[in-house]
């Protein structure tokens, strides 16, 4: 059957479910990260109050094996899961940058 624009086919129930579900997990992972962000932020500003550097090469790479580990439990691709933990903390470290920049 030929997709017509002039007559859309009746919303297909199954695939809103799908699509409401993923809605709202977008919206949870939106919040989760703002948190995380916040609580970053909180780490930068105490980082340069007491002088600590920006980057924690040593936690960075427990973080990321911890959270390989999890990935590969979950089913999750592990590399996928490293790429998206590693843009997250380079983006803190910037974060941290500037806080020590003043």
């Amino acid at each position: 059957m030929a997709h017509d624009p002039q007559h859309p086919a009746a919303p297909d129930p199954v695939l809103a479910a799908f699509r409401k579900s993923i809605d709202n997990i977008d919206a949870a992972l939106i919040h989760m990260l703002a948190e995380r962000f916040r609580i970053t932020q909180a780490v930068g500003e105490y980082k340069a109050k007491v002088t600590l550097p920006p980057a924690d090469p040593e936690r960075e790479a427990r973080q990321i094996a911890r959270l390989r580990k999890l990935s590969e439990e979950a089913d999750l691709d592990p590399e996928f899961s490293e790429k998206f933990l590693r843009f997250i903390i380079d983006e803190v470290i910037r974060h941290h940058e500037r806080a020590a920049a003043g």
